[in-house]
C-alpha cells in the first residue's frame, strides 16, 4: 500500500503531570528541542530531535482521515481502550515493546486475531531512548551509544517475530526523541521511524476530559499518539470516549501500512 505524513512526546510514568501538560496539543513544530541532563563526565549531549509526522489527507472536505497509534512500553493492556477498537472495528496501529510482549499473551491473542484492524509495529526491547550518546531524558537513561541503539532496535524486532508478529517496518522510540546519528542508523537497519501530530495523552498522565479533547481535535491528517498500556490512569477513559467522537464524526480511521505518509528529518525517506 501506499503512505502518508506523520509525529510523540512520549513521557513514561515517572514524568511529572506538569510537563505532560506542557506538550503540544496538536501540529507540533517540526522539531521540538529537549531539555535532557547530561551524564557525569560525559561531553556536551547531542542535540534531540522529536520527529513530526503526518498522513495523505483525504482531500475530501467535511471527510477527515486519522491514523491513531497507540504505545505498549510497559505494564498491561488498556481493554477500555482496546475493547472499543474491537468492537468499533477501528483500525489502528500499535508500537509493542518487548517487554509489553512479554506479559500481555492474551492482548496480544486480541491483536493476531483481528488482522484487518491492528498494525503491529517496533516500540523497543527496554524502552530505552534511541539516542546513541549518554543522556537521561524525562529521567530515562539513554542508549547510550550506536550498539545500544542497535540492540534496542534489533531485540524489539526479535521479540516480535519469536511471539508470531510480522517483521515491523516502523520504530518509535521511547520518549519518541532521538539525536540525528541515531536516526540515521535506524533507517539504514530498514525502519521508518514513527513521529505524530497530535498528542493524545501527555503519557497517559493528563485527565481523563483533557485527553479526549485532545484527540477528538485530531484533524485531516493527523496522527494520533496515545497510550494503551495504563489501564489504571485516567487518560485511558478519555482516549476511549475520543475514539466514539471521532467515529460519530465520520472520521475514516487509518493504520500506518495503509495511507502515504511524510516524517521529518529524514526518517521516512
Amino acid at each position: 500500500m501506499n503512505r502518508l505524513f506523520l509525529v510523540p512526546a512520549l513521557l513514561i510514568a515517572s514524568a511529572s503531570v506538569a510537563a505532560a501538560a506542557a506538550l503540544p496539543l496538536e501540529n507540533a513544530p517540526a522539531t521540538t528541542p529537549s531539555k535532557v541532563v547530561q551524564a557525569p563526565g560525559t561531553a556536551p549531549g547531542p542535540r534531540l530531535l522529536e520527529p513530526h509526522l503526518r498522513i495523505a489527507s483525504s482531500g475530501i472536505k467535511g471527510h477527515a482521515r486519522v491514523a491513531l497509534t497507540f504505545d505498549a512500553c510497559m505494564g498491561k493492556a488498556d481493554d477500555r481502550i482496546l475493547s472499543v477498537l474491537v468492537r468499533e472495528r477501528i483500525p489502528a496501529t500499535i508500537f509493542v515493546t518487548a517487554r509489553w510482549l512479554k506479559h500481555n499473551p492474551q492482548a496480544l491473542q486480541v491483536f493476531l486475531q483481528n488482522p484487518d484492524l491492528f498494525e503491529l509495529e517496533n516500540h523497543g526491547q527496554n524502552h530505552v531512548p534511541a539516542v546513541d550518546k549518554p543522556v537521561s531524558i524525562y529521567g530515562i537513561a539513554s542508549a547510550g551509544s550506536p550498539e545500544a541503539v542497535r540492540q534496542e532496535v534489533q531485540g524489539g524486532a526479535d521479540a516480535m517475530v519469536a511471539a508470531g508478529i510480522a517483521p515491523p517496518h516502523w520504530f518509535r522510540g521511547s520518549t519518541a526523541k532521538y539525536d540525528r546519528s541515531a536516526i540515521v542508523q535506524i533507517r539504514d537497519m530498514g525502519y521508518r521511524i514513527a513521529g505524530y501530530s497530535v498528542n493524545g495523552d501527555g503519557g497517559s498522565l493528563l485527565g481523563a476530559d483533557v485527553t479526549e479533547k485532545r484527540i477528538a481535535s485530531a484533524k485531516d491528517g493527523d496522527v494520533v499518539i496515545s497510550h494503551i498500556n495504563q489501564p489504571t490512569h485516567a487518560a485511558g477513559e478519555g482516549v476511549a470516549k475520543a475514539i466514539l467522537d471521532l467515529k460519530a464524526k465520520g472520521v475514516e480511521f487509518v493504520r500506518l501500512q495503509d495511507v502515504e505518509d511524510m516524517g521529518d528529518d529524514q526518517t521516512t525517506q
